[in-house]
């Protein structure tokens, strides 16, 4: 079967690269494929099941090219790649991308639960993301809040944590406020720098359509037309809990992410989230998403650590 692919308002020399070598590296994700570049034309040969997976992939890299202007050898293997072998070894589609980071690498739903996560933010406004270290819930969270602000459903993006570890100790830190609380807001800073150019993200804190502020910011606000993310939420009492989740405007999605194994608050102080937990399940149009060492995406030994902490905990 053949086909063809006309290649509009596109620079081939950019595109297909020099002596076709971005071609030839689509080429080789599609060996029973064959393409023949001819200026602003691809004249495709195959099998029509084939050629039916090959345009829907190049449709990805067509579109990353339009939007960012560029088109990398790792980009085009982080597409065809995961969309062709690897995807269907891994159990991705297309529908688990996010959103087009920086250079527009795909940020893709990687695990079962990042993949419910990435479905319930579709049905309900108010999620709970609960699971342990490294299983992607709070990048995650903040891919599907810059794919809100970059399809203009909601119109800023707010990000926050309880500085519970900062304590008494905050008072002897160098610095002005900002410069004592960032350095635990920082793994929200380094998300969206994953996802944003820096140059931008720069503007979006500037003119507050990014805020990233600690949680006792958010006392007496009401955020409306928003994509709001509590990060470490087991380190809030109860109180402060109720006080986040009371500041919901309209068309504002509340995402809620925390790790009930690791609290560090005072002894006797009841985690807000484990109280929420425990209270909202029964509430419609409330989404609990409860990660596990399936979803952990660091270093193969994180799994291996939690695991064992959990056995140890069971044997005691």
């Amino acid at each position: 079967m053949d086909k063809q692919i006309i290649l509009e308002g596109i620079d081939p020399l950019e595109f297909f690269g020099v002596n076709n070598s971005k071609i030839d590296l689509i080429t080789s994700f599609f060996p029973k494929i064959k393409i023949i570049a001819r200026g602003h034309s691809l004249n495709i040969q195959g099998e029509e099941s084939e050629l039916r997976i090959f345009e829907k992939k190049f449709a990805i890299i067509l579109d990353h090219y339009v939007q960012f202007n560029i088109l990398t050898p790792d980009i085009i293997r982080e597409i065809m790649g995961a969309g062709f072998s690897s995807m269907e070894e891994n159990g991705l589609t297309d529908s688990d991308i996010i959103v087009f980071g920086n250079n527009g690498k795909p940020v893709r739903a990687r695990t079962p639960n990042q993949r419910v996560l990435l479905d319930e933010s579709t049905k309900n406004d108010l999620l709970l993301a609960i699971g342990p270290a490294g299983t992607g819930k709070t990048y995650t969270a903040i891919a599907l809040a810059v794919k809100a602000l970059k399809n203009k459903e909601i119109k800023k993006i707010i990000l926050s944590r309880p500085a519970v570890e900062a304590g008494e100790n905050l008072g002897f830190l160098p610095g002005d406020l900002k410069d004592k609380i960032d350095p635990y807001l920082q793994p929200l800073y380094d998300a969206l720098q994953d996802m944003i150019p820096a140059k931008k993200l720069e503007e979006f804190m500037k003119d507050g359509t990014i805020q990233i502020a600690p949680l006792a910011f958010m006392r007496g606000r009401t955020l409306s037309n928003a994509f709001v993310i509590l990060d470490e939420a087991q380190n809030t009492t109860v109180n402060q809990l109720k006080m986040f989740l009371t500041r919901m405007g309209m068309n504002a999605k509340f995402i809620i992410t925390g790790d009930v194994t690791q609290i560090d608050l005072p002894p006797k102080t009841q985690s807000g989230l484990v109280h929420a937990l425990k209270i909202l399940n029964k509430i419609q149009s409330i989404s609990v998403i409860e990660f596990d060492k399936r979803d952990i995406v660091r270093h193969r030994l994180v799994r291996e650590i939690v695991e064992a902490y959990e056995n140890e905990k069971h044997n005691a």
